[in-house]
């Protein structure tokens, strides 16, 4: 009923805010050094707007439970549904267990003591495992913690970005900021970095899943998407200058940078340090709760239909929430978070940046698909009703489509290929080698899960519409209504209707 829907459109801004700006990602960003602010002034217009768009028709158009996978199934049928399925869910676990690696280090930088192995640990499961428990709730009764982390995330940004301009103007600013330094590097390490300032913009998409959590979906969906997207570029921009106002570009640690430019300008060990320090662990929570309800949803709707393990088709029968879901997360990434001391011995070593840049790759990947569905779906179902239509002909849609799917390509071989023979270049090989072992891992769940499916959805140009495919294959219910006028049809001897 009407009356239950809690998530206002305030909610689904503070949703986007919180979905979205990733309070971690800012120092890997400023490591680029000045011509950051080039490349996010094009990303912002190359991709962010033509990617804001593009979801703001497909999430008005259609109201699937599954976001991006149904887009891509109705586009292009089971096989790439599932892998889209299989890409979008393993970047979360990656993701987790990359934060986890933050969390006694951040600990550790606030109270001087550096933890030992066990302790470590502990600390890394906890954090997993708290957020694993946190996500067994329904999106609206944890409406809260997502709230209180978007306005902690601002509350970041504001002050970094504050105290970095305040410490350059009484100080000096850390780096050259002449003309020149703000032109656009093309060297490896800048184009590496670049898949982090697509990862910042990512995450619109899980808006959709909330619709039916929200009053009015079809208005509230873009609204939240634009207004989001805004304030979401002028926090980064913000942040990351101040962070680059107090560190040199060279010097920028990529997991704890945010906490070295605070130490900088305010002090190690200073009540502001800690309080910043309290307050980003908290926001680790919130991107890693916030995130679990689309890719958990995501996840179970792909099960149903045999995309997926029938793991993750589990849900609570309190709540109807994606527990099983849920809980493969945890096992994933606290198998990947005790593999570390195994890597460390083995001779690698910044675990967070490891896992963070293949969780990258992975959330990069799944995104491709998404663009050409958008230009299928409008060839092969242009009856439907698109209360929000991208603006412009057919060569705009071809532009706003194919663009953000060569930077996406672009981003990704940046990021896991070595660009020249250089040391850091050559670092990339254990993400390379990880990404490609869970992709291969990928096609063998594909196949493994549609065992015992007799027909394969082939998309709406072929299977026709995907609910009435899964109804007539059981991995979806007839509404009561349909089902009592299949009865009546069936009692006064007439053919039964098709669904509508």
């Amino acid at each position: 009923m009407a009356k239950n829907k809690k998530f206002r459109l305030v909610d689904a801004i503070l949703s986007v805010i919180t979905v979205v700006f990733v309070a971690e990602a800012a120092a890997p960003a400023a490591a680029i050094g000045n011509s950051q602010f080039f490349w996010w002034i094009f990303l912002i217009i190359a991709f962010l707007l033509p990617y804001g768009l593009v979801v703001s028709e497909l999430g008005t158009t259609y109201d699937d439970e599954g976001g991006l996978y149904d887009w891509v199934r109705r586009a292009f049928g089971d096989k790439w549904g599932s892998r889209v399925s299989w890409y979008y869910w393993i970047n979360f676990p990656l993701w987790m267990a990359s934060l986890a690696f933050l969390f006694p280090e951040t600990i550790a930088l606030m109270t001087g003591f550096e933890l030992d192995l066990i302790p470590t640990l502990a600390i890394e499961l906890a954090f997993v495992w708290i957020v694993v428990f946190m996500s067994f709730s329904k999106v609206s009764d944890s409406g809260w913690i997502l709230n209180l982390s978007a306005v902690l995330k601002v509350l970041i940004a504001v002050s970094v970005g504050g105290l970095g301009i305040y410490y350059a103007v009484t100080n000096g600013f850390a780096s050259d900021m002449s003309p020149a330094t703000f032109l656009p590097s093309m060297d490896a390490s800048s184009l590496t970095y670049l898949s982090i300032i697509l990862f910042n913009f990512m995450g619109f998409e899980a808006i959709a899943v909330f619709a039916n959590d929200m009053e009015n979906p079809k208005k509230q969906i873009p609204t939240a998407i634009i207004a989001g997207g805004i304030a979401i570029a002028a926090l980064y921009l913000f942040s990351s200058f101040g962070i680059g106002a107090a560190i040199p570009a060279m010097d920028i640690s990529l997991d704890s940078g945010i906490m070295d430019a605070v130490g900088i300008m305010a002090g190690v060990g200073s009540v502001l340090f800690i309080v910043v320090g309290i307050v980003f662990l908290i926001t680790l929570f919130g991107n890693m709760v916030s995130w679990s309800f689309g890719v958990n949803f995501v996840a179970e709707h792909a099960a149903r239909k045999k995309n997926m393990p029938k793991v993750f088709a589990h849900e609570s029968k309190k709540n109807q929430m994606p527990t099983g879901a849920a809980i493969v997360n945890g096992v994933v990434a606290s198998v990947l978070v005790l593999l570390s001391p195994v890597m460390e011995l083995a001779g690698f070593d910044s675990f967070f940046w490891i896992f963070f840049s293949m969780n990258i790759v992975f959330l990069l990947i799944s995104y491709i698909p998404m663009f050409p569905a958008f230009l299928k779906l409008r060839k092969i179902d242009p009856a439907a009703n698109r209360v929000f239509k991208v603006p412009g002909g057919h060569g705009v849609a071809l532009v706003v489509a194919w663009v953000p799917v060569i930077l996406l390509v672009l981003a990704i071989i940046a990021t896991i290929v070595p660009l020249n023979g250089s040391p850091d270049e050559m670092g990339k090989i254990p993400m390379l080698i990880g990404v490609i072992a869970f992709v291969i891992l990928g096609e063998i769940v594909r196949i493994w899960s549609a065992r015992g499916r007799k027909d394969d959805y082939g998309g709406m140009g072929s299977s026709g519409d995907p609910f009435e495919f899964d109804v007539a294959h059981g991995y979806e219910e007839m509404p009561e209504s349909e089902k009592i006028a299949v009865e009546e049809d069936l009692l006064i001897g007439r053919e039964p209707r098709d669904l509508v």
